[in-house]
């Protein structure tokens, strides 16, 4: 029997991400125990109904007790201060990672709380859906998905490829990027359209008026996938983009002259500029499913 990646995992949050992470790294025999950590009573009550862990408590710290890797999956937001919490229960020589979609700012908030001999590894798996919470969880979340790892110059090169073996094993395709690279890229894949998703839905909530049920009940596919992503969790999107703020604003400024060009295409009839844009696109589109990531 082939000994398993870590003795002891301890998960700092048990959200979907959280709570995929240990349904799939039991499925793989990557850990001897899995163990979680999270504030809210009733979050850790769900946990341990489910049994996505060997145990769920509500002490960061004492989670972390022994534990061979830690991976804080609260919101961004809450990063250092889980850091912050767990430094003193951190032994010698564990890895210590997020699941941050921002990762400058993490490595920033997190960093300096964290004890000499413990190696930091910060990464992001670009998987996820619109539910959040425990019971959001599936085993199958990062199959065929990127996980990206940022490791820091002085991070521990046997710590980042056995974390890189790690999310291998949960099903992900792996890709190491600097943190302010990560940012920006993301900026445009995720974080952007997030925010238009709200910015739209909003905006037909705001315009509809006495036609609201009737928007509701004519929503389109194009409509329909808006609502999906903007069901997103607020406070984890409230934190990306307090935390991604530089890059989101100058993807955000980018978008908007697009956007003029496009509305002042309509204005003048410029059905040609409008064709071109659309079969560009249409291209994007097909590459990604060609890589399998639509």
């Amino acid at each position: 029997m082939t000994k398993p990646l870590f003795d002891k995992i301890a998960l700092i949050g048990i959200g979907l991400i959280g709570g995929s992470i240990a349904l799939a790294a039991r499925r793989g025999g990557l850990a001897t125990r899995i163990v979680a950590a999270t504030r809210s009573e009733e979050t850790a009550a769900t946990a341990n109904r489910l049994k996505l862990v060997d145990h769920c408590g509500t002490d960061l710290a004492a989670a972390c007790e022994d534990a061979d890797l830690v991976i804080v999956c609260t919101p961004v937001g809450a990063c250092g201060e889980a850091a912050r919490t767990i430094a003193p229960r951190l032994k010698p020589g564990c890895i210590v990672s997020d699941v941050g979609s921002v990762k400058q700012a993490v490595v920033d908030a997190m960093k300096p709380h964290l004890p000499a001999g413990v190696h930091f590894v910060p990464a992001h798996p670009v998987a996820g859906t619109e539910n959040s919470g425990p019971e959001a969880g599936f085993a199958e979340l990062f199959d065929g998905r990127w996980t990206i790892l940022t490791p820091l110059p002085d991070s521990d090169p046997a710590a980042v490829d056995k974390l890189e073996t790690f999310w291998k094993a949960l099903g992900s395709l792996t890709q190491r990027l600097d943190p302010a690279d990560h940012d920006r890229i993301l900026a445009i894949t995720s974080h952007l359209p997030h925010l238009i998703a709200y910015a739209i839905v909003g905006t037909a909530d705001d315009l509809a008026g006495h036609l609201n049920s009737e928007v509701l009940r004519f929503a389109a596919g194009g409509f329909r996938d808006f609502t999906r992503i903007a069901a997103s969790d607020p406070t984890m999107w409230r934190d990306v983009f307090m935390n991604n703020r530089e890059a989101v604003l100058e993807t955000l400024g980018r978008f908007q002259e697009d956007l003029f060009y496009l509305q002042r295409a309509i204005r003048w009839g410029e059905g040609d500029k409008l064709f071109e844009l659309f079969t560009r696109t249409r291209e994007i589109r097909r590459a990604l499913i060609h890589l399998n990531q639509a």
